[in-house]
């Protein structure tokens, strides 16, 4: 799924996302992608970095460097996915978002549950996807 996400999301969200692009690398760490919004979203479009991911270990980190989703706090934010297998033969996606400031002001909570239900949101929806079409990333 996340090597597929270039594809996946604005096929999924196309409410959201227009494109997906990488303009810099080959999709492996490093690489520099450009998320390219709908009109309609506050944000016309996000550049993230790859910075690792291991396909066997069902890792990945990026990084959101540039974009309307940052703001006079936040330099970026960086996210740590793993996918585990689940008890019940499903699977488990574990999360780890870090923010760098650019200064001493942290987000307020407010700010950071809206990141987080944005995300989950747009987790849901992939969800149901691979749900529905089990054998569509084997």
């Amino acid at each position: 799924m996340i090597l597929e996400v270039d594809t996946l999301l604005p096929k999924l969200l196309p409410q959201v996302f227009k494109s997906i692009e990488t303009i810099q690398g080959d999709g492996g760490p490093g690489s520099i992608k450009k998320l390219n919004f709908v009109e309609g979203v506050p944000s016309k479009n996000v550049k993230t970095r790859i910075d690792a991911l291991d396909a066997e270990k069902f890792e990945y980190t990026y990084t959101l460097l540039e974009g309307d989703l940052l703001n006079e706090k936040i330099e970026s934010i960086s996210y740590e996915v793993v996918f585990a297998p689940g008890t019940d033969g499903g699977t488990i996606a574990k999360i780890k978002t870090t923010y760098t400031t650019k200064g001493d002001e942290a987000p307020t909570e407010e700010e950071l549950n809206k990141g987080k239900e944005t995300g989950m949101a747009m987790f849901k929806v992939v969800e149901g996807y691979l749900q529905q079409n089990p054998d569509a990333y084997v």
